[in-house]
């Protein structure tokens, strides 16, 4: 790829932004358009499209190393339908735009058959998203950062879509819960079960009531991953993730801590996030995290998406500092993140994983 300094790969997505300031009667009119098809009978009940674009400038910088580039992050593009007796499917694909036209395609990422009555009660089918750990459970349309959290990088599952079956839902008495069980195969569709399993148990209470804030969700994630040279998953037999939602006014705290067993050669892992951030107005959040990882041996943490771009080697220890600006022009539908961050990792083996260095990404993120 085309290699630019850092201004010149910030430029293009600042000035993209700008004509975007409307009005939400506006966008509710150009997003009415995402219904094809309605009726409160018949088998079909509702067509909708389904997806999201997303476009990165980014530039990071270690020891002299560097590395930028401008880039589309993810596109994403299907339908959801829901029927009759409170059935409901989805089929969305990935596709690529950095590839020329005919490599778009990458796989299916939702692609299931799903029931649900009520909030209660969330039956998926087949393909669809195994969550858990803070930024691992949140859909990449909305992250309050432009990318997922290296305590999640290293411990949530990133191929995210697997084949399966899942139960979730939301209680009168405060609870929530999810429980599925999943095919590890790496399979770009459906899964030909050519690998093991993973099962998937989350709990959590809303404290928002006793606490008197708006928000104190707490939840626990247990995953347990059989090993298989052929699962498209972390080597960790166990993972655990005990998260934080504290959210009244203005301001919110998101926090994780989290850890795993590692099996194959790989040491386990402890880690803990901060997330504190706060709401200048409807349109402007600004924005913190902090990132500590610990590997219990060498060369057993890896660095984030763009860090990886310049030292592509592992490390033993992690640390990161995350500021960032995020403008809601319409909400998650439609915005705009800014985030500079300093990571530190430090390499015991010596055999070319250490890393000392600063990033700055910008991205325009669509979801409908």
């Amino acid at each position: 790829m085309k290699r630019r300094g850092a201004a010149s790969v910030v430029t293009p997505i600042a000035l993209a932004a700008q004509p975007i300031l409307a009005d939400t009667d506006t966008y509710d009119r150009i997003w009415a358009y995402e219904t094809l098809y309605a009726s409160e009978s018949g088998a079909v009940r509702e067509l909708d499209l389904s997806g999201r674009l997303q476009a990165d400038a980014y530039h990071f910088d270690a020891d002299g190393i560097h590395e930028d580039d401008l880039q589309w992050r993810r596109f994403r593009f299907g339908f959801t339908a829901r029927f009759a007796g409170d059935w409901m499917a989805q089929l969305e694909g990935d596709f690529d735009l950095n590839e020329s036209s005919g490599d778009w395609y990458n796989r299916l990422t939702d692609a299931y058959i799903g029931w649900q009555p009520d909030k209660a009660r969330d039956l998926r089918i087949l393909k669809h998203s195994a969550g858990f750990t803070l930024d691992g459970a949140t859909s990449s349309k909305k992250l309050l950062t432009l990318q997922r959290s290296n305590l999640t990088n290293n411990l949530w599952f990133t191929a995210e879509y697997f084949t399966g079956v899942s139960m979730k839902g939301t209680l009168d008495n405060n609870w929530d819960y999810r429980v599925g069980i999943f095919s590890s195969d790496g399979n770009d569709e459906w899964s030909k079960l050519d690998a093991g399993y993973f099962t998937l148990a989350s709990a959590g209470y809303n404290f928002s009531e006793p606490l008197g804030l708006e928000n104190a969700t707490v939840r626990f994630d247990y995953v347990y991953n059989q090993r298989d040279p052929q699962a498209n998953t972390r080597d960790f037999g166990n993972v655990y993730s005990l998260s934080g939602k504290f959210e009244d006014g203005d301001w919110g705290l998101w926090t994780d801590l989290a850890g795993g067993s590692g099996y194959y050669g790989q040491p386990d892992v402890t880690g803990l996030s901060l997330m504190p951030f706060y709401n200048i107005s409807d349109l402007t959040q600004l924005i913190f995290r902090y990132t500590w990882l610990d590997s219990d041996g060498d060369n057993g943490l890896r660095l984030g998406r763009y860090e990886n771009a310049v030292v592509d080697g592992r490390g033993d220890r992690y640390s990161e500092y995350y500021a960032g600006l995020n403008l809601f022009f319409y909400g998650h539908k439609l915005k705009w993140q800014t985030g500079v961050q300093y990571a530190e990792l430090d390499d015991n083996a010596d055999d070319g994983g250490a890393y000392d260095g600063w990033g700055i990404t910008t991205g325009l993120r669509i979801s409908w």
